[in-house]
């Protein structure tokens, strides 16, 4: 039982210094820095204008437009890394399937760069 407790000892050790370091940093911060919040530090802060008093208020859509593209190529990003590690066990059928998934990829991009999806007024 103790040479299993002793196993463990260097991650509560990690554990423990992350936790020091981490309250550390947030101490030094409030001791080096001044805090001195005004109203423009206090407010809230999203899609690129002032907050408002109802939470129902339309707004451009083309923010949403934007969040969907940087979902659909971040998630391409990350399907592209394993599939590159892999490509030389996965060999040619592994190659072309994914050449066929940027291929859809690539007129998705094309099809909204057309409609203007991507031009900001």
């Amino acid at each position: 039982m103790d040479g299993l407790l002793t196993e463990y000892l260097p991650i509560l050790v990690f554990l423990g210094l992350a936790l020091v370091i981490a309250i550390g940093a947030v101490a030094a911060s409030y001791i080096v820095v001044g805090q001195k919040p005004d109203v423009d530090k206090n407010a809230a802060y999203e899609c690129g204008f002032d907050a408002f008093e109802d939470s129902r208020q339309t707004f451009d859509v083309r923010f949403y437009l934007v969040a969907i593209l940087f979902i659909i190529f971040d998630l391409e990003v990350a399907f592209l890394f394993p599939w590159a590690i892999t490509l030389g066990e996965i060999g040619a059928f592994g190659f072309w399937s994914m050449m066929v998934f940027l291929g859809i990829l690539t007129v998705g991009f094309i099809y909204e760069w057309r409609k203007g999806a991507l031009e900001w007024e």
